[in-house]
């Protein structure tokens, strides 16, 4: 079934709502304006989904849900921050792939165990990642792509928003798979990265799809 992002945000904060509920039955929660801390820049698909989510929690609780935006270390130090925290539920963390399941991988140590420091919630949202390319690049089709990457071996560069992350894993997949050879450009962040796309400085990219919808939709 395929839900859109506006629904899937409604029905994510509903299940928060009754989960955190549960949670704190014994207590008056929230006492207090909710911490939501994304571990990335603001506008990349964390941040977007995270912010819809904070707005209708708002609504729900009855009290402040505040986005907090905490890049770095490929969300290690967003995710830090509320492994760190008080376990009171009023620090929450919109959290994804990177720093909860591929980041062990990439780091030599970690500051906190994803299963041992942090509680699940609820699951927010599953986004698909979308190729998008400039229009430079003259490549309608992923068959037109892998050919003009195979003519032009270390010439096409992609972006992401930054080592180890989907984005990035996605391109070194793709190029693994079709036997070609891009050049990565990382990013801090979805955002700066969609921008270089959309300036030509970068050729193509594979994006979570909330950012990505409003610049494909536009052409």
């Amino acid at each position: 079934m395929r839900m859109s992002l506006r629904a899937a945000a409604s029905l994510s904060a509903a299940l928060a709502v009754s989960a955190l509920r549960a949670a704190a039955a014994a207590d008056a929660y929230p006492s207090k304006p909710v911490r939501f801390v994304v571990a990335f820049p603001p506008g990349g698909g964390t941040d977007i989904i995270a912010r819809s989510i904070a707005q209708r929690l708002t609504v729900r609780l009855a009290q402040q849900v505040v986005v907090d935006n905490r890049p770095g270390a490929g969300g290690n130090i967003g995710t830090d921050i509320v492994a760190k925290s008080a376990p009171d539920g009023h620090t929450l963390l919109m959290g994804s792939a990177g720093p909860l399941a591929i980041n062990a991988s990439l780091f030599g140590k970690m500051p906190f165990d994803p299963i041992r420091d942090l509680a699940p919630v609820t699951l927010a949202a599953s986004t698909p990642n979308v190729l998008v390319v400039h229009p430079s690049l003259r490549a309608a089709t992923v068959r037109e792509l892998i050919a003009l990457a195979k003519a032009r071996p270390g010439e096409i560069n992609f972006a992401s928003s930054g080592h180890g992350t989907p984005a990035h894993l996605a391109g070194e997949l793709f190029n693994s798979m079709a036997g070609v050879k891009m050049v990565h450009v990382p990013y801090k962040g979805a955002a700066p990265a969609l921008t270089d796309l959309l300036g030509g400085q970068v050729q193509l990219m594979f994006s979570t799809m909330p950012p990505a919808l409003p610049h494909v939709k536009d052409g």
